[in-house]
């Protein structure tokens, strides 16, 4: 069949895309899920305070959950969430729903946190148990075999751990129609060869995982707790960190011993604590693992006293632990977007569940139906560079746990990276451009990249830049944990999630970032044999 035909075709069937749905069918609720083998979830501190536990787990988000139920299988654990309780909130767990999320924001209560870099470019965090699995597009792919070997993790049992996490919440999308027509907009922009459903980070066009169900449900990394021992998990929701309690034994050694928290939407002056036990009144042989994020790890080891001496000395933090790395390296994808539509509109939102990754892995292209405001959509066509070179710091804004800390990115500081936003902002524009989806939207692209010199793109991207939502860094692997995780300088502290990357895995983090929750977990438990 012709092309024009195919396209035809779909537009035939645009009937069928319903206008955004009405809030009023959206009514979260409060009560607990039925049927589930979740573990006791608490938002009441006193249920906590001053208990002990083999392990705490600070951040119940992509990898938190994950860790803490491979964990449980053991050892006791309590998983400390910022947020609240992803079950009964359609804005979450259904697909019409998506991306409402992102446009409600609340000072200490919502499921996303607004936060804007020091760069002047608007982001988002998720804050609910989850973590950003339970916000964002749901777009499930492994990590490249080489990013695997660059990391230095056993490989057969990262792919035990992705087949976990796999058997559990991942499913086979069936394309919309928009993700069919922007399927064909990137092979006819040379994005080849086409390779089908694939979970694997591979060159070309390609269908991949989703969070979705096939009913437009989600599952976010909270439903990986049900596969742990649900006896030996405790969730305290609605709390955040503090700082984690240290205690030095002797001269050279720090060890941790627990953390102190606050209500999430309580008094800073009013904290808890929470312990790690002591078998036989000796030392804890258990460890506090922070997962709490690219943002909330180093925020939280700067609020404990551990990183850079100037900087803890200008909040009148006492220096733990000297450790410079803490905060440094942080990388946030640049990205620039196109909108195919020529005004807002009233449609459905749209998932990405196509992916075009360029020749060299250099570029990621994705496309969606996105919600502005509760009335109205967009279609954007977005695309980042995978590896850019420049790269910010992350300090603190305020000794108030909740406040977001601050962060600057360098977006395009780097001539490479400048060339490359080049390069990509013509590819998006062919795509844009492509007959598959200029004849889906009905008219021409108001963004014409094609024609445009090389020093006008540059100018458009430094102006255009965007957030692909892909930041990661603050606590690297060598700077700040060793290969094992574990926070140099201090014994007891592990640091496990985004914030420990140099480069964002794949075409987007959350498989591999789940992935990692367990296969640490196995990790640890192999290393306690003999607890």
């Amino acid at each position: 069949m012709e092309l024009a035909q195919i396209m035809r075709s779909f537009v035939l069937l645009l009937a069928f895309i319903l206008p955004l749905p009405k809030l009023s069918v959206c009514l979260p609720t409060t009560s607990s899920p039925q049927g589930r083998n979740l573990p006791f979830m608490t938002s009441d501190v006193r249920q906590v305070s001053g208990k002990s536990f083999d392990y705490i787990v600070v951040g119940g988000g992509t990898t938190g959950c994950s860790l803490a139920a491979t964990l449980s299988e053991r050892f006791s654990v309590l998983l400390v969430e910022r947020g609240g309780s992803p079950y009964g909130n359609c804005f979450i767990e259904d697909k019409k729903f998506y991306g409402f999320s992102l446009i409600q924001t609340d000072e200490f209560t919502s499921v996303a946190q607004a936060f804007i870099s020091k760069d002047r470019v608007s982001n988002i965090r998720g804050r609910v148990l989850g973590g950003s699995s339970a916000i964002n597009g749901g777009f499930y792919s492994r990590a490249s075999k080489d990013f695997i070997k660059r990391a230095g993790w056993d490989e057969d049992l990262v792919m035990e751990a992705y087949g976990w996490v796999e058997s559990k919440i991942v499913h086979t999308p069936e394309l919309t129609i928009w993700q069919s027509v922007v399927q064909f907009g990137f092979l006819e922009a040379g994005i080849l060869p086409y390779n089908g459903f694939n979970l694997e980070h591979v060159e070309g066009t390609k269908i991949s995982g989703s969070v979705f169900d096939n009913s437009g449900k989600r599952h976010t990394s909270a439903d990986l707790l049900e596969a742990g021992n649900p006896k030996n998990i405790t969730v305290l929701l609605n709390a955040t960190v503090k700082d984690v309690i240290i205690h030095r034994n002797g001269i050279n050694e720090s060890r941790v011993h627990g953390i102190k928290f606050i209500k999430s939407d309580g008094s800073i002056g009013q904290s808890y604590e929470a312990y790690l036990n002591k078998p036989n009144n000796s030392i804890s042989r258990g460890e506090v693992i922070l997962s709490a994020g690219a943002l909330g790890s180093p925020q939280v080891l700067l609020l404990s006293g551990i990183g850079p001496p100037e900087h803890l000395k200008n909040f009148n933090i006492p220096v733990q632990v000297e450790l410079e790395g803490v905060g440094q390296g942080m990388i946030d994808n640049p990205s620039i977007a196109l909108l195919v539509d020529t005004k807002p509109q009233k449609l459905y939102p749209d998932t990405p569940q196509v992916v075009g990754i360029t020749k060299g892995f250099k570029f990621i292209v994705e496309a969606g139906v996105i919600p502005i405001s509760f009335n109205a959509t967009r279609m954007p066509i977005a695309i980042k560079i995978a590896f850019p070179a420049s790269k910010g710091k992350l300090e603190l804004n305020s000794t108030d746990p909740r406040q977001n800390p601050s962060v600057e990115f360098n977006y395009l500081s780097n001539k490479l990276d400048l060339e490359q936003c080049v390069e990509m902002a013509q590819l998006v524009g062919r795509v844009a451009r492509s007959e598959p989806v200029a004849f889906f939207v009905g008219n021409e692209p108001k963004n014409n990249l094609m024609s445009t010199s090389e020093e006008e793109l540059k100018r458009f991207c430094k102006k255009n830049v965007r957030t692909y939502y892909h930041y990661h860094g603050g606590c690297a692997v060598g700077s700040v944990v060793d290969k094992d995780y574990k926070v140099y300088g201090v014994k007891g502290l592990r640091v496990i999630d985004g914030s420990t990357l140099k480069e964002s895995p794949g075409t987007n983090p959350m498989a591999t970032l789940m992935m990692l929750g367990r296969y640490q977990g196995i990790k640890i438990l192999s290393e306690r044999k003999d607890a």
